[in-house]
């Protein structure tokens, strides 16, 4: 029998009820990165590891204006977004060697966002031959890599584009 490994499913399991308040506003205050899984902030948006990623490297970009409303958000905060994004992109391509990338914002419950009051796009990166039957016939993903170890990948690479911002 094969063994499949999701340490990290245990938070969830563990606390038993979503977070108190916007995790997208509360994690970059903590100050506790490699924990929440922050790789990397701009003045007006951050990346961060997604907690139950889809593939290793599932990362997300978040603006650090709280909304759901991507019309709200002020022109130079969504290019500053924009740019970090474009960059997560790059810098997944040089740590993993992705040769494709889903991108996506889910905007509002009904369309599945499971965050809906503050806006973030998901970045997934994809190999050729990255599917298998595990999801299809084991309702199951298998991730090869720990968050922490992605985290640990992917984290010198964000620090070496972006100047980490002390203060929130």
């Amino acid at each position: 029998m094969d063994q499949l490994w999701a340490p990290w499913r245990m938070d969830l399991i563990e606390k038993g009820q979503a977070p108190r308040g916007c995790i997208f506003c509360d994690l970059p205050r903590a100050g506790q990165d490699r924990d929440n899984l922050l790789l990397g902030r701009t003045r007006n948006a951050f990346a961060i590891l997604n907690r139950f990623p889809y593939n290793n490297g599932h990362l997300m970009v978040v603006p650090r204006t709280h909304t759901g409303d991507l019309s709200a958000l002020p022109a130079a905060e969504y290019a500053e977004l924009d740019e970090q994004l474009r960059v997560a992109i790059r810098l997944l391509g040089v740590a993993y060697k992705a040769q494709g990338y889903n991108v996506g914002m889910n905007l509002g419950q009904v369309a599945g966002a499971g965050i809906a009051d503050h806006l973030h796009w998901h970045v997934v990166p994809r190999w050729n031959g990255d599917t298998n039957f595990m999801p299809v016939l084991g309702d199951t993903k298998v991730m090869i890599e720990h968050l922490h170890a992605s985290w640990d990948r992917l984290r010198p690479l964000f620090e070496k584009e972006f100047s980490t911002v002390a203060s929130w």
